[in-house]
């Protein structure tokens, strides 16, 4: 290709990055192709890494974030696993924490009867707390579709590595330790929702995107979704502090209200108790089985027993 041709994925970047009162964010297909194209292997790392770095500093659009999301399902492997009740993402790395508490809320919401399926990285650096409490919980991390289905028809729950479910989308993922940041592909992989699950749980680090998200889960179609600023960026519910959760449904968004559960000085024991609770309720309103704070932390304390 000589210097006066133009790749077929330079318009895209063009598009992003050409300047103040030029630049524009990518409609839903344009983003669509474009991830098409890097999942494939037909960009050139040099453009891969600018379009990553481009979205991330002009801000994901919710109708872009739908694109994306639209080409990184596309990669799937196909499985077919049955019903799933529950999406629960999982890709909160690269910052110490504690003990992962989602992980024993999603056990208790499993052992209850519902479908859950949760996807993210099992491991790896800053990822040590998911580990240990993947092994402590006995999740099973499955890897094939007659593993998947048979964890979920045997205890109602697995947890799929990324890898397995969009390799292309967990390389992106990885990039991170070589462009310093963290790229729009997390928010990807959160909205991600593999098996087509009625109802879904996410967390985010930071305020402004409860609205990205929830304007992707819209313009996916999603049926249900819970978004909340969860406890180390996971789906993860604080006790010790009031918590709006934002939920998706019925082609509305609604802000429930969580009041504060306990003590920010609780001793250790107390709070990953409650954190376990608080969480379940969580699980609980995304699921429909519970239309107010209160009725799901009640229904969570039972389930608790």
């Amino acid at each position: 290709m000589s210097v006066h041709d133009t790749h077929a994925f330079a318009p895209y970047v063009r598009t992003l990055g050409r300047g103040p009162g030029k630049s524009r964010s990518l409609t839903r297909e344009e983003a669509c192709d474009a991830l098409g194209q890097i999942l494939r292997g037909d960009a050139l790392p040099e453009q891969v890494g600018a379009f990553l770095m481009l979205l991330r500093y002009r801000g994901e659009d919710p109708d872009e974030v739908a694109g994306l999301v639209e080409a990184a399902r596309a990669e799937g492997p196909g499985w077919d696993i049955g019903r799933v009740d529950l999406d629960w993402p999982s890709y909160a790395d690269g910052r110490t924490r504690g003990a992962a508490h989602f992980l024993t809320a999603a056990r208790i919401i499993a052992r209850s009867g519902v479908r859950v399926v949760l996807h993210g990285l099992p491991g790896g650096p800053g990822r040590e707390a998911i580990a240990e409490g993947l092994a402590a919980t006995a999740i099973p991390i499955t890897e094939t579709e007659a593993g998947t289905r048979a964890a979920l028809d045997h205890a109602n729950i697995a947890f799929v590595p990324t890898p397995v479910l969009a390799p292309g989308l967990a390389r992106l993922l990885a990039l991170r330790g070589v462009l310093g940041l963290r790229s729009p592909m997390n928010t990807v992989a959160r909205l991600l929702n593999p098996f087509d699950a009625a109802a879904g749980v996410d967390g985010v680090f930071h305020p402004p995107y409860l609205k990205l998200h929830l304007g992707a889960a819209e313009r996916l179609g999603r049926a249900r979704l819970a978004v909340l600023k969860g406890g180390g960026g996971e789906a993860e519910r604080r006790p010790e502090k009031a918590t709006p959760v934002f939920l998706w449904a019925e082609g509305r968004v609604t802000e429930v209200a969580f009041p504060a559960r306990c003590s920010a000085d609780a001793d250790e024991a107390v709070q990953a108790a409650a954190t376990v609770q608080a969480t379940v309720a969580l699980a609980l309103l995304a699921l429909g089985k519970a239309e107010t704070a209160d009725d799901a932390d009640a229904q969570a304390q039972i389930l608790m027993r």
